[in-house]
């Protein structure tokens, strides 16, 4: 079996989803030949309208926004390598949309509201590592009646 072009691999790298320059970039580093130029195969690539960063953010954002917190999602467009004007526009249709999926997340994960500040404490630790905010997961948890640690 004959090895695939630069262009072949990115192209099947392509149809499994969408990808990013940078990270067809760094995929395909590694098998580079010495007569190929891999910058101008992902420029013919992006002409053609292949690499889209937009569908980029789109595809991430569907596959990963019910799960996930703003904060989580903008770092994961960032480590694309997505342009940061494209991940500020973003960032306003997240955070509109944060509360919500939040409350979501923790209605599937726990249902419950928190009866001890150990449990508080854990059930915001989770949120927080989903990558939502402080203020939003404290408004979400505010109305459990659960005393805060600290609280005498």
């Amino acid at each position: 079996m004959a090895a695939l072009s630069l262009k072949g691999r990115a192209l099947r790298l392509l149809a499994q989803r969408e990808h990013s320059r940078a990270e067809l970039q760094a995929k395909l580093a590694r098998h580079v030949q010495a007569d190929e130029n891999l910058a101008a195969v992902l420029d013919a690539l992006q002409a053609q309208g292949f690499i889209n960063e937009v569908r980029v953010a789109e595809s991430l954002l569907h596959r990963r926004a019910p799960r996930l917190g703003t904060q989580r999602l903008l770092h994961e467009l960032r480590r694309k390598g997505l342009s940061e004007e494209l991940v500020r526009a973003q960032a306003e249709g997240l955070r509109a949309s944060e509360y919500e999926r939040a409350q979501a997340v923790w209605a599937q994960r726990f249902g419950q509201l928190p009866a001890t500040p150990q449990e508080r404490a854990r059930q915001m630790r989770f949120l927080a590592a989903r990558g939502f905010g402080g203020d939003v997961v404290r408004r979400l948890l505010r109305s459990s009646g659960a005393p805060e640690e600290g609280d005498d």
